[in-house]
């Protein structure tokens, strides 16, 4: 069994999340607390990673962040056996790159790269445009908008929606190539590892990818709605296969608490 969960939001919070006086911080930023998780969310996610479940379950963050932005959290008294990043195009291992996989990641997504430096030549003229603009690996591309809005919208008239994706988070923008998705990344994870039951969880659009081919889904209620009402996205509702945590829990604690009860 696997578990694939993404950090931000899901797993851990930053400040600006309210999560109750009971939290541990996880990450520090420029010698600031960054984020946090609740002491029983980690007590509960030791206790996966322990014990008589050890051997069973393997528990991977998936998450858009990048390598530098990962290796900032440091979860527990030892670091995952295995993350991706990079939204799922890179592997590591140990905390290494996996090489083979980041060649494997850029060759699935070598068509649509001219389509993305397209992106970049639009966002290198939007007058919106309010950070450098930041090809990661590249493998996507991000940037801040001061109109996040208005800036996807006028890249939507000009680029292949066929072949790149429009998102965004807060102010930040995204271009990611189509086959760069988290759920294309947590299959060709568990194929390697030879697993063959997936449990995932998540908070945003990024998720939905990985959250559609899990056998098991944790999502919260407002992104549930968000995917039911999109013309795009059906999602399946079916209690055997997805738990729907309501806006007044905290994420994290409740789906730890699933999952150590179904495991």
């Amino acid at each position: 069994m696997i578990f694939c969960t993404d950090l931000d939001n899901t797993l851990i919070y930053s400040g600006r999340h309210e999560i109750g006086a009971e939290k541990i911080c996880v990450e520090y930023y420029q010698g600031r607390e960054a984020s946090y998780m609740t002491k029983r969310s980690l007590a509960l996610l030791e206790k996966l990673r322990g014990g008589k479940l050890k051997n069973r379950l393997r528990i991977v963050p998936v998450t858009t962040r990048t390598v530098e932005q990962y290796q900032r959290i440091h979860i527990g008294d030892a670091p995952f056996e295995y993350a991706l990043t990079c939204n799922g195009g890179l592997l590591l291992c140990n905390g290494e790159t996996d090489r083979a996989w980041l060649r494997e990641s850029k060759e699935l997504v070598a068509d649509m790269r001219e389509e993305v430096v397209r992106g970049i030549r639009l966002l290198e003229k939007d007058e919106n445009r309010i950070m450098e603009i930041r090809d990661i690996e590249e493998l996507f591309v991000f940037t801040k908008s001061s109109e996040p809005e208005e800036t996807i919208r006028r890249m939507g008239e000009q680029l292949d929606l066929s072949k790149v994706g429009l998102f965004q988070n807060g102010v930040k923008v995204y271009i990611v190539p189509k086959g760069l998705d988290k759920g294309t990344g947590i299959k060709r994870l568990a194929k390697k590892l030879r697993e063959d039951k997936i449990f995932a969880a998540g908070d945003s659009n990024f998720d939905i990818p990985m959250l559609k081919v899990a056998d098991y889904s944790f999502l919260p209620e407002k992104l549930a709605k968000a995917w039911k009402d999109s013309e795009n996205l059906k999602i399946p509702e079916n209690p055997e296969t997805m738990h729907i945590v309501g806006e007044n829990r905290i994420f994290s604690d409740e789906i730890l608490k699933i999952l150590c009860e179904i495991t």
